[in-house]
């Protein structure tokens, strides 16, 4: 990780870096890579984007092998990103957190040879092959900066968790070797019944899909003619190939792509085109006006309650409250405007994003409440008021005092603390202190000191605490790691042999025809012969120029008729087809 990657990341975001551990890819492993990128870069260079060939360059991504994501990170540096190694789904709230300060997190895990074509969990081909290139453009880099920073402040739901627990679930267990049609069966299962049971369209579910309709499957440029930039097109050959066929419906990108849900599992029957990078950011300002860290008010309020997790709320003051707000209290004339505030479990009180000093879940653990409004007969917030000006309605500092609200709410006991900020009143301690509303008691002088949030208005609600790293783990940041695969005789077997292929195809020498034909004699000799190790033989057959004789048998084995899964009779008729191929 160089210095400005390592200094761009809070401390918070750390637990989810792993190393790379480069050794642990197996010669499989990097066949499978090489056999992809060869086949995405003869497919791409006509149909992606102009930035991606070069981009892949800058980006220090290599066709023959696994790219070392340290040195990513070093060329990402040139236009202003970075990249750190994860394993696996991260929470999307921290992802999102790592793409708004400009760093790029890589699945450092590898697809298996049976996920080649699409693999149902995040892979260094997604997000190293996928997302890393197109970041040399700068328009399209910005945006994935404004997209972070917007999505970062969106709303997640308890039932997003449930799902987002249920996708990391079932791509581990597909990605298992050890796992068994059991096994997927119910992961599958669980994921199906969490989603027919979905009861709304979250801020982050929206924001879901922004991302995947742009940054994961979005088309760029002339509606009939466009071209891929999408890192989930871009890293699989499947999808990019059949993503330009005339039966999935290109339409025009606007805000409501976020009408269109998707199944990630399932072939996406229309895609987005955008006219330009520039656009991207023009639709993602139209979605961010839907959302609650924009409207605020009641709007914000209801977002928050309904999704059940930790939110913020900001007030007009600058102060922001965070927690799991419960309810509002509206006046009796219900005007549309709070008039207080009731959060419940550990709560945290900041400014600026950094945790007021003694204001965090020690002091908050139960709850926290506080009144919002301007108080009788003075239509100015309280956050204008200086400490003479409350000497001045007899409230002072150590002696037994009173605030009545425009809305009827009461505050009675001894104020002790004032703290300001920026010249602004923020928050107030009061001691013996009782709050009501009418006849109803909103705080009791037995529940101690009375820490009240000043503010006549919400101005902003977003998603999650202000301050994440005084905050501590919520259920939306947890951090979880993929439990390494292990390694029958078999596959080791197996493993060697792509090792000695590849070496034959990197080193030749003198003794290279004498290798090619052993090791096509030992491929051939195989039970259930390897296409992917046939297909290399055939490879190195052009490289050393023989005749059509000596690739009969290979060709033999890489009949795609005697493969019962499409999905692999395409990859050997592609495989064949660019053996002869240098890229």
């Amino acid at each position: 990780m160089t210095e400005a990657t390592r200094a761009k990341i809070p401390a918070h975001l750390h637990k989810y870096i792993v190393e790379q551990n480069y050794a642990r890819y197996t010669p499989e492993d990097q066949a499978v890579w090489r056999y992809i990128m060869r086949q995405l870069k003869h497919f791409l260079g006509k149909h992606a984007h102009a930035t991606y060939l070069e981009g892949l360059k800058k980006s220090a991504i290599e066709v023959d092998r696994i790219p070392r994501i340290e040195d990513i990170d070093a060329h990402l540096e040139k236009f202003g990103w970075g990249a750190v190694p994860v394993s696996g789904f991260i929470p999307p709230a921290a992802f999102m957190e790592f793409q708004a300060i400009g760093v790029l997190p890589i699945a450092s895990d590898m697809r298996s040879l049976d996920h080649l074509l699409y693999t149902p969990a995040p892979d260094i081909v997604h997000e190293a092959a996928g997302h890393a290139p197109i970041l040399a453009d700068p328009d399209y880099a910005n945006y994935l900066l404004q997209y972070g920073d917007v999505a970062r402040h969106a709303i997640i739901s308890k039932e997003d968790m449930a799902q987002y627990a249920a996708i990391r679930d079932m791509s581990d267990i597909k990605e298992n070797p050890a796992s068994t049609p059991e096994d997927v069966a119910r992961a599958e299962n669980r994921l199906n019944t969490i989603n027919a049971n979905m009861k709304h369209v979250s801020e982050a579910a929206l924001l879901g899909r922004m991302n995947w309709w742009t940054a994961e499957y979005g088309l760029v440029g002339a509606l009939n003619d466009p071209k891929i930039f999408g890192a989930g097109l871009l890293s699989s050959v499947g999808e990019a190939t059949a993503c330009l066929d005339p039966k999935v419906k290109k339409l025009p990108l606007s805000v409501n792509c976020v009408d269109f849900s998707y199944d990630i599992t399932e072939p996406q029957p229309q895609l987005f085109v955008a006219e330009d990078f520039g656009h991207l950011g023009a639709v993602l300002d139209d979605l961010s006006e839907r959302l609650a860290y924009r409207r605020g008010g009641i709007f914000g309020l209801d977002s928050a309650i309904e999704a059940e997790t930790v939110n913020t709320v900001q007030l007009n003051s600058g102060i922001q409250i965070s927690g799991v707000l419960k309810k509002y209290l509206v006046p009796d004339h219900d005007n549309g405007l709070p008039i207080y505030l009731q959060f419940s479990g550990p709560c945290q009180l900041s400014l600026g994003y950094k945790q007021i000093q003694g204001q965090g879940k020690a002091q908050h653990p139960q709850g926290f409440s506080t009144p919002v409004g301007c108080l009788k007969n003075h239509n100015r917030c309280l956050s204008t008021y200086t400490e003479k000006d409350l000497a001045n309605m007899a409230i002072s500092r150590g002696q037994r005092s009173r605030m009545n609200f425009e809305s009827g709410v009461q505050v009675e006991g001894v104020p002790v603390e004032w703290h300001f900020h920026d010249g602004r009143l923020v928050l107030i301690k009061w001691r013996d202190c009782k709050v009501n509303y009418h006849d109803k008691l909103l705080f009791d002088p037995a529940w101690g000191d009375f820490d009240m949030a000043v503010g006549s208005q919400v101005t902003s609600v977003f998603g999650g605490p202000a301050d994440r790293g005084q905050f501590g783990e919520t259920e939306d940041f947890t951090a979880a790691r993929i439990p390494p695969k292990g390694l029958t005789p078999e596959r080791k077997r197996r493993h060697q042999l792509f090792q000695d292929i590849r070496e034959l195809r990197e080193h030749g020498g003198a003794g290279a025809l004498a290798s090619f034909k052993s090791l096509t004699e030992q491929v051939l000799s195989l039970p259930q012969p390897d296409w992917l190790q046939a297909v290399e033989l055939l490879e190195i057959s052009y490289k050393l120029n023989l005749g059509d004789q000596e690739r009969v048998s290979l060709l033999r084995v890489l009949s795609p008729a005697q493969y019962p899964s499409a999905s692999v009779r395409q990859c050997v008729k592609d495989g064949v087809n660019l053996a002869s191929m240098t890229l």
